[in-house]
């Protein structure tokens, strides 16, 4: 059975790969009366899914703002790196989420994002499809077995000591956008193998059409499957290719000069905690197009509803914060 499940993977990676090219629409031209919200589950996610449009639109200037969910304090391969012990203590995921935040900081900073505009949600690395699905009253909250807390610890969070639970990160993100009052929201898509990127995309889908404004909604995917993208390594001189979990979506590329490039590959390793676990697979996302879907999953998937969801194998970016 798994060998057939690759096998027909790979066909879909190929086809993918030979259908994803100059063939796609472009993306509508971002201009200075635009504010765009990036929303990101990790730290280095707004990195990888869109370093480069963010460049370009502060080059001309319009407004961005960061939105991350969590602060990626639940990858024990980093914690491990952090404390040098296979069996790391909650202090170390904690370390580790401060950290990630500070190269959060930093690479909003080298694509020239505004520190005021840069906003973190602080609720759990690997939990936040659970609060939406599982943990969603007040009365059920969350218990990260990383970090051990079941609130929000991060005194410079939107809310210090929010519950890890479903209503209230729904409240804070509409807080968010309430602030930001975005033209243009740059989500994860729920077809996206990572639960927390799954997570993070049907809390924007849903959020964003309870408010009436589903049409200013773009979608992205970071874990598309296994071998994705490929090849590995930095190679801006090829298009980004559409993931085989994103076969069926509207995709539109945006293409990205020079100076969007250069600044992508520098905020991708201004995150160095990630850099030294998986820096070739983070590079491959510095390509010269960047893709975006105008829906946030294919015809006929199950992926945005509160129903199973078919991923592939999991790997180890699919276990990461990234």
């Amino acid at each position: 059975m798994k060998s057939t499940a690759a096998a027909l993977f790979l066909i879909l990676a190929m086809w993918g790969n030979a259908h994803a090219g100059t063939s796609l629409p472009d993306f509508r031209p971002i201009v200075a009366s635009d504010v765009i919200l990036v929303v990101s589950p990790h730290p280095d996610d707004e990195s990888l899914c869109c370093g480069g449009l963010i460049h370009a639109a502060r080059s001309v200037g319009a407004r961005v703002a960061i939105v991350w969910i969590t602060n990626g304090d639940a990858f024990k391969w980093d914690a491990i790196v952090v404390e040098r012990k296979l069996r790391p203590r909650a202090g170390a995921y904690l370390e580790l989420a401060h950290q990630r935040e500070r190269e959060a900081r930093t690479a909003g900073s080298l694509l020239g994002v505004a520190p005021d505009s840069m906003l973190f949600l602080g609720y759990p690395d690997r939990g936040v499809l659970r609060l939406l699905l599982d943990h969603f009253h007040p009365d059920t909250p969350w218990r990260s077995k990383f970090t051990g807390a079941n609130a929000v610890v991060y005194q410079d969070a939107v809310d210090p000591g929010a519950k890890y639970d479903g209503a209230d990160l729904v409240r804070d993100f509409n807080t968010v956008l309430d602030r930001v009052n975005p033209t243009l929201v740059l989500a994860p898509s729920p077809q996206d193998t990572h639960p927390d990127h799954r997570g993070a995309g049907i809390l924007a889908w849903r959020t964003m059409t309870a408010r009436g404004q589903q049409d200013r909604v773009r979608y992205w995917i970071v874990h598309g499957g296994h071998h994705w993208p490929a090849p590995r390594a930095f190679h801006p001189e090829l298009a980004q290719t559409v993931a085989p979990r994103g076969l069926g979506m509207r995709w539109e590329a945006f293409t990205l000069d020079a100076g969007a490039i250069d600044a992508k590959r520098r905020a991708v390793l201004a995150h160095q905690s990630q850099v030294k676990v998986m820096g070739r697979v983070m590079q491959s996302y510095v390509r010269a197009t960047e893709l975006y879907s105008r829906i946030p999953v294919p015809p006929r998937s199950s992926c945005a509803h509160a129903l199973a969801c078919e991923f592939a194998d999991g790997s180890l970016m699919e276990e990461s914060g990234l």
